[in-house]
């Protein structure tokens, strides 16, 4: 995905920019969490640096936050297109993508810093052995000697405002695609409007879902649900979509599709 919007000049449009900035987060969030998976189930446990396990925790939540925030910016980008096709290419601008993922970028660091700094002030711990297939903040909050009420907190807070606030926005978002799509006069025309946002709305539903579970089954069935099921439910929250993505956008986007198509043909006629 990323190689194609790269080489192929025409696809240097806002839309598609937002689609690499998505699969760049994917690529990092799979490569945070893949190799040390991997690794566990080649090799069995090791030993990882106190160090390493605070970054990972980092960059696992920070791109996870990012990931919510681009899905919140096409969202509101597929708002713009359906909504005012003839103000769009004035309204959604490169320039403007780019601020944009950075200020994204620039959030997901500002809010995701203070975990690892919460968790590094604790110097003892009841385990040494994370029950976690990576260094999430809670499966480290709860080997932790000392009062994490404070992680607590803010782990809680936090997954409620920025999931809420993103989810709130995407559905704001698409609502003004359904009652725009909904006042065009022929069913061509809706087909046609919807078939725009059925990508989109496939990995909104591939991230947020596995997402729910994971929460759902960590706040309100720490007792009842069993830890593998945990751990499986979390493993897919992160790893589903990277896997999905790409093969989304690259069977359901004609420009994308087409060249990729086209690259292939021009491989297989070289040999």
């Amino acid at each position: 995905m990323l190689a194609v919007v790269q080489v192929d000049s025409t696809l240097h449009q806002p839309m598609f920019l937002l689609l690499a900035t998505l699969a760049a987060t994917d690529l990092g969030l799979a490569t945070s969490v893949g190799p040390g998976l991997l690794a566990v189930m080649w090799f069995g446990t090791r030993p990882v640096p106190y160090a390493a396990c605070l970054v990972q925790m980092f960059f696992v939540h920070a791109l996870t936050a990012m990931e919510s925030g681009v899905l919140l910016a096409m969202a509101c980008d597929r708002a713009v297109a359906v909504g005012s096709p003839l103000h769009y290419s004035i309204l959604v601008t490169k320039a403007r993508v780019g601020y944009a993922v950075l200020a994204l970028a620039l959030k997901a660091v500002a809010i995701v810093v203070p975990f690892p700094l919460l968790v590094a002030r604790f110097e003892h711990f009841q385990a040494k052995t994370i029950e976690h297939a990576y260094c999430a903040h809670m499966a480290v909050v709860e080997l932790v000697v000392g009062n994490t009420r404070a992680n607590n907190l803010y782990g809680l807070a936090l997954s409620l405002a920025v999931s809420g606030v993103d989810i709130l926005g995407i559905t704001g978002s698409y609502g003004l695609i359904a009652h725009t799509v909904l006042r065009l006069p022929t069913k061509e025309a809706r087909a046609k409007a919807f078939g725009t946002c059925s990508s989109h709305i496939c990995v909104i539903l591939a991230f947020y879902v596995p997402g729910l579970f994971s929460y759902l089954t960590h706040r309100f069935g720490r007792h009842t649900v069993p830890k593998p099921v945990h751990i499986l439910l979390s493993n897919i929250y992160l790893l589903l979509p990277p896997a999905l993505n790409p093969l989304i956008y690259g069977a359901r986007t004609k420009q994308i599709r087409d060249r990729l198509l086209e690259t292939f043909m021009f491989r297989k006629s070289q040999f």
